[in-house]
């Protein structure tokens, strides 16, 4: 299982990088959220849909990181980058064990962490410099 869900989240974190930067090459961020596509209804309701799950998410990772700055940093990473960060955080709690381990999903989704500061960190700073570019 261990296996499969490495793949999983490495597609959803390929397919994100993907998306977004074709995405990005045909329209500017900017230029979509001043656009009438975002007072569409249903464009309104995906992203509410899309951000409760972000918070669902990041309630879990709350849990399990200890530290309150690292959760600060993850909540803004969540928030900003969606997928991309869900993605990121499941691919090092996945690798942090082994996949010959019995108990290697019970530790991925049970065992918590001190909360480390780097990788948050510097998620948090690559979406504050990509809303700033964009």
């Amino acid at each position: 299982m261990i296996i499969f869900l490495r793949a999983l989240f490495v597609i959803v974190l390929a397919s994100m990088l993907w998306v977004t930067s074709w995405a990005s090459l045909h329209q500017a961020l900017g230029a979509f959220a001043r656009g009438p596509v975002i007072r569409d209804p249903w464009v309104i309701a995906t992203l509410f849909d899309a951000y409760w799950a972000f918070v669902a998410v990041f309630v879990w990772i709350a849990w399990k990181e200890q530290s309150l700055a690292a959760r600060l940093l993850w909540f803004l990473s969540l928030l900003a980058l969606g997928n991309l960060a869900i993605a990121t955080y499941m691919l090092t709690q996945l690798f942090r064990v082994s996949a010959a381990a019995p108990d290697a999903l019970t530790t991925v989704f049970t065992q918590r962490q001190p909360g480390h500061l780097v990788l948050p960190g510097a998620l948090a700073a690559l979406s504050v410099a990509i809303y700033l570019l964009a």
